[in-house]
């Protein structure tokens, strides 16, 4: 017969001596290195000069941090860093949340697309948000490293004993939870694989908020549909009819309905694909 759950009692920690590396930093690191592998492809496929490429990792990779941070700052224990405003930067402490992440990363894109491309910002918010699918499903196999941010209790065969969790022994000790985490990354993977074949299959590209508009209405609706088994992030979730996951999606899903609708609605603009990165004016001036 087959267990009746899954006891997960991984170490967070693949080395822990002189140096500390966690899985969650591995996790992240591989997904960032991928990630932008997948948009310098996609740069050069659509023959955009090659610096674009370092100057967006340098504004994805501090707002993400930053976002992510201060998100969960304002948006979960306002109480407690108002009060002890020196711990926003202790981020080792952990406290780090995706919406705050997904607004840092906005802001950071429309400010690449005013100093540097001078395109539209949905241009790079539909190469972009590919590449990001792909590093929120490892973001959440760190998550599921760390034994964190994992689901109530659950008698389905896939449940987990989270042994190596505070968290599960003050609330759920001896009952098998949701892996959210899972049911999370593999939602972020078929997201992934399906704005893969619409790029690069189907050109969706040239519909300007198609495949960003997909992004949002599948991370987003899925991070709404997933909070209902999801534990509570702080103490005063318990009170609330939908969590401030939940609420925090909703404008993120409708913003995503929007710009599917007006990529449909517009005239799909024609892309030349050179595969080539284009000369940066040094290059033409040594011609």
């Amino acid at each position: 017969m087959f267990p009746s759950f899954i006891t997960w009692d991984i170490n967070p920690d693949i080395i822990n001596s002189f140096v500390t590396i966690r899985w969650y930093g591995l996790m992240f690191a591989i997904g960032f290195w991928i990630g932008f592998n997948i948009v310098a492809r996609m740069f050069k496929r659509e023959g955009v000069p090659e610096r674009w490429l370092g100057i967006l990792l340098i504004y994805v990779g501090v707002a993400t941090i930053v976002g992510a941070r201060l998100g969960h700052v304002f948006f979960y224990q306002w109480d407690y860093y108002s009060a002890h405003p020196w711990k926003i930067l202790a981020t080792w402490e952990g406290g780090l949340a995706s919406h705050g992440g997904a607004i840092g990363i906005i802001i950071a894109v429309i400010l690449f697309s005013i100093f540097t491309t001078r395109r539209n910002p949905l241009w790079t918010f539909d190469r972009l948000t590919i590449a990001i699918a792909f590093v929120a499903c490892l973001i959440r196999i760190g998550n599921l490293m760390n034994s964190e941010i994992f689901g109530i209790p659950t008698e389905l065969p896939w449940g987990f004993k989270f042994v190596r969790s505070e968290e599960w022994h003050r609330l759920y000790y001896g009952l098998a939870c949701h892996p959210t985490q899972i049911y999370e990354a593999l939602t972020y993977l078929a997201l992934f694989g399906l704005m893969m074949w619409m790029y690069w299959k189907k050109n969706c590209g040239e519909r300007p908020g198609l495949l960003f508009g997909t992004f949002l209405i599948g991370t987003f609706g899925s991070r709404f549909l997933i909070e209902f088994i999801k534990n509570d992030q702080v103490a005063f979730e318990a009170a609330m009819e939908y969590n401030m996951g939940q609420l925090l999606s909703i404008p993120f899903v409708l913003l995503g309905i929007f710009l599917i609708v007006w990529a449909f609605t517009h005239k799909r603009e024609a892309i030349a694909y050179p595969n080539c990165f284009a000369p940066e004016p040094n290059d033409k001036l040594k011609r």
